[in-house]
């Protein structure tokens, strides 16, 4: 059903009634569905050059547009603190992790001097859901400040993890709407499988999705709806059901090097990069033919792309009951991801299936009402010891397994660099919005670069909310992105700026000018409140050379000196500067 709503605007809790003043009354406004995954490759959806099976999002590409130049953060929790409020990351309080480093761009938490999407919208009429991770605030756990859990932020209903991280088969921080609970012991949600070991958070969650327009279409049809949805997949641990596993048997088994050659022929022969830019190496990968343990690296990849396919799944679910609804022509459905390839290496280190029993704990079962407090658990809920370590083949509940920097480095292809640095692996994003009634060039490919402020601008521009100066009787910084609706149909072109910092790697890229520099060991005693010196960056061509393999810096010192000081301004008016009395990298 489509929905029709009047002008009203909601400040502060007052409604106050304004005919015109936002929109005209009775036009139709559409739903917003934001998709986010986790830890994934710009290169391991189809539709990007990648080999897991992806249906769902394929078809939401073929029926909408999708971006190549698009942009995060680098980091799960500031990407989320950017995505939410149209800010960079630090002005929204989360510059790095979730613990206050006594800077106002550090505090960990999200700002009251910032608004969420699901507040924005709210001034159009929206009802708001949010599903999935939320990862903005450091107050988790029972007893503490609820002030930046979802419904504290403008949404109406939630259900998902509050924390970074968690077991799929029994999540620590999972929370509905303001009370965290046990996936056994939910009354709302029952898991549809029968045994309790089914339980599985990727499908809890797109069943907890649709369970929310089914409610909405119930109770809310003449209002239009926000629904946040942030899959955990493909974050750490390896973990899916074996169903999801089996199509990937063998499927990896000639290892990351061929497998990342193939890759880039492939993305040549689809024309998803240019062939220009050279398939970028790196040399802290061990060889293929050096591993240690090919099965064990070979699984974690087979673990890996089945999460994918699991979320890609659930995707569909969410699509199928829109379609049911007969309301997916009139709503707008975007998806990205949080950060570049993960190539981290938690549960990997030796010994071999080291994890030992916390002083004080015995092994035993949980009772179905007690709450999992950990994000990495020691014990699986039936009482099995986790196990961790290099060889351990991942998968079930009782391991707890990254797939580690290889695979990132295939997932990455063709580009540097991970999850946490500002080089292009570790920022560019697959974004793909699919909406019939806005987007009528389907399929189409654009060019156009973005990044993360530009989506809360773009659903401000389609919803016609109005996005506020003050809220709550907070000061709110000003909008920071551009709206991407007029690249729905053509490409655009600009040269206004785009700007990056984590944990002290730095970017700035305007046109086809990316400035980059990554923070090194040697560079840890540095006064880095100080500007970089120029000598210290790099200076890429991102026309020509997007895998960014040949530094012009040497040959172009004053562009370096233009884009360096251009980002410093950026740096203090965003609040990256002053960076934390105590260093946070």
């Amino acid at each position: 059903m489509e929905s029709k709503i009047r002008s009203t605007l909601f400040i502060g809790g007052a409604v106050l009634s304004t005919p015109g003043l936002l929109f005209s009354q009775e036009k139709i406004r559409p739903n917003i569905i934001l998709i986010m995954s986790d830890d994934m490759g710009y290169s391991d959806i189809e539709k990007y050059g990648g080999v897991i099976h992806t249906p769902n999002l394929n078809k939401l590409a073929e029926e909408g547009v999708s971006f190549r130049q698009f942009y995060n953060t680098a980091r799960s929790c500031p990407t989320r603190a950017s995505l939410l409020t149209g800010l960079h990351p630090h002005q929204a309080g989360i510059g790095h992790m979730m613990n206050d480093r006594g800077k106002e761009g550090y505090r960990g938490d999200l700002s009251s001097n910032s608004v969420t999407i699901a507040e924005v919208l709210k001034s159009a009429g929206y009802k708001n859901y949010a599903v999935g991770k939320w990862h903005v605030t450091s107050y988790i756990r029972e007893g503490e400040s609820k002030h930046n859990w979802p419904l504290q932020r403008g949404f109406d209903k939630y259900y998902g993890i509050l924390s970074g991280a968690a077991s799929y088969y029994d999540p620590g921080s999972l929370c509905r709407d303001n009370t965290l609970i046990s996936p056994f012991a939910d009354k709302e949600y029952h898991y549809p499988q029968t045994n309790e070991e089914d339980y599985y958070l990727t499908e809890a969650l797109g069943d907890n999705a649709v369970k929310f327009i089914k409610e909405h279409e119930q109770k809310n049809s003449n209002n239009p709806f926000f629904m946040y949805v942030t899959f955990t997949a493909a974050h750490w641990p390896m973990q899916v059901p074996e169903r999801y596993i089996k199509p990937y048997y063998g499927k990896f088994d000639k290892g990351w090097d061929q497998l990342r050659k193939e890759k880039y022929q492939n993305q040549l022969k689809e024309g998803i990069i240019d062939s220009k830019w050279v398939l970028s190496e790196d040399s802290t990968v061990t060889p293929w033919d050096r591993v240690e343990d090919k099965k064990f690296e070979t699984r974690c990849m087979e673990v890996y792309a089945g999460m994918i396919s699991c979320l890609d799944h659930n995707i569909g679910k969410i699509v199928e009951e829109l379609r049911r609804t007969g309301q997916l022509d009139n709503t707008v459905i975007l998806f990205l991801q949080d950060n570049g390839a993960c190539a981290e290496t938690v549960g990997r280190e030796r010994p071999l299936y080291y994890n030992p029993i916390p002083e004080g704990k015995t092994l035993g079962p949980m009772q179905p009402d007690e709450l999992q407090t950990s994000g990495q658990p020691w014990q699986t809920r039936e009482g099995q010891l986790v196990r961790r370590g290099y060889g351990v083949l991942p998968g079930g509940p009782d391991t707890y397994i990254a797939y580690g920097k290889g695979w990132a480095y295939y997932s990455n292809t063709p580009f540097r660099e991970y999850k946490h640095w500002v080089h292009e692996g570790g920022i560019s994003t697959p974004l793909i919005i699919r909406w019939t009634n806005g987007i009528k060039s389907k399929g189409a490919i654009r060019q156009t670069p973005g990044q993360l402020p530009d989506i809360l601008a773009t659903l401000v521009d389609i919803s016609g909310a109005v996005y506020p100066k003050i809220y709550n009787g907070n000061n709110i910084i000003p909008l920071q992105g551009v709206s991407l609706k007029p690249a729905f149909e053509e490409e655009v072109k600009s040269d206004r700026y785009l700007f990056w910092e984590h944990e002290n790697n730095k970017a700035i890229r305007q046109g086809r000018w990316k400035l980059v520099y990554k923070f090194t060991k040697e560079d840890k005693y540095i006064n880095v409140d100080e500007p970089t010196p120029y000598n210290k960056w790099e200076l890429y061509d991102i026309e020509n050379d997007r895998t960014e393999i040949k530094n012009l810096a040497s040959k172009y010192p004053e562009k370096v000196k233009q884009l360096a000081d251009k980002w410093e301004r950026i740096a203090w008016k965003s609040l990256v500067k002053p960076y934390p009395e105590k260093k946070y990298f």
